[in-house]
């Protein structure tokens, strides 16, 4: 997509504005630059996920981190593609530390994709809920159901694909959503990177009884593709460091180009004090 002006300014709420709102308690979403996410924690984002899975209710969950947010706010059809999700959670601890300087959430840590990935599967097991895997290299997705049926025994796995590296076309995108309806499953798991899972996400939500979570990198993760930032860097921020020092000649133009215009543009933000004091006054309120 070709990259616009900021994204639009938009109405924050308490619940998003779908006809399923009446059976999910979605969480509370906070503007960051434009884009909607949302300050919460695992366990709330883990009993909205599983009550809309459980019923079969179509919705999208994505988790992003500086490069996504700076992604999908810096794209003004980006934004309001991704502003129609259900919940977009704070999966770098630079977007945490956003929504406590801008909105006064008091998050205590950020609610990072591939730990999702491990609770939601957790939670399918002992509700049983059968997931669907989506995305991946084929050894890698492979691998991953492997590895997620070793670690969860009375996990259903009801599926899984790994998608050609291509834009799908309109009867292959039907075929794939009936895969998935008939598989019976309740949670999608997509990692195809950023923003191409967010995209393909949202052009199937209304084609699948399921709730679709974009995770990124947790397919390689969990899969033992790549190996994970240790926990002190993951706390203090520096994930970013450690996968650049992994992938230095891929990453280096998304972390050092991206986090330096996130830096500035929070800055921005911040200086805009009436603006902060508003934000924060709606917490309280």
């Amino acid at each position: 997509m070709e990259a616009l002006t900021e994204c639009p300014a938009v109405v924050e709420s308490t619940a998003t504005p779908e006809p399923n709102d009446s059976i999910v308690n979605w969480p509370v979403k906070r503007s960051i630059f434009g884009l909607l996410v949302s300050p919460t924690t695992y366990d709330e984002a883990v009993e909205s996920i599983m009550t809309a899975a459980e019923r079969r209710t179509p919705a999208v969950v994505s988790c992003h981190a500086v490069h996504a947010l700076m992604t999908f706010s810096s794209d003004q059809e980006l934004c309001s593609l991704a502003n129609s999700f259900e919940m977009i959670t704070p999966d770098g601890q630079p977007v945490r530390w956003a929504l406590n300087l801008l909105h006064g959430t008091r998050l205590k840590g950020r609610v990072y994709g591939p730990e999702l990935t491990l609770r939601l599967c957790q939670a399918a097991e002992l509700r049983e809920v059968p997931i669907y895997l989506y995305g991946g290299s084929p050894s890698v997705v492979e691998q991953l159901v492997q590895n997620l049926s070793s670690k969860f025994p009375g996990l259903t796995i009801a599926g899984y694909e790994s998608p050609p590296y291509r834009e799908l076309s309109d009867q292959e995108v039907g075929e794939v959503c009936d895969r998935i309806n008939q598989s019976g499953a309740g949670l999608v798991f997509i990692g195809l990177g950023c923003p191409k899972q967010d995209i393909f996400a949202h052009r199937i939500r209304e084609q699948v009884n399921a709730v679709q979570v974009c995770v990124g990198a947790a397919f390689d993760f969990h899969a033992g593709a790549k190996s994970i930032a240790p926990s002190w860097m993951q706390k203090t921020g520096l994930e970013w460091l450690y996968r650049l020092i992994k992938e230095p000649r891929r990453l280096w133009k998304r972390y050092f180009v991206t986090n330096s215009l996130y830096l500035w543009k929070l800055s921005l933000s911040l200086l805009n004090v009436p603006n902060v004091i508003r934000q924060r006054a709606k917490r309280s309120a």
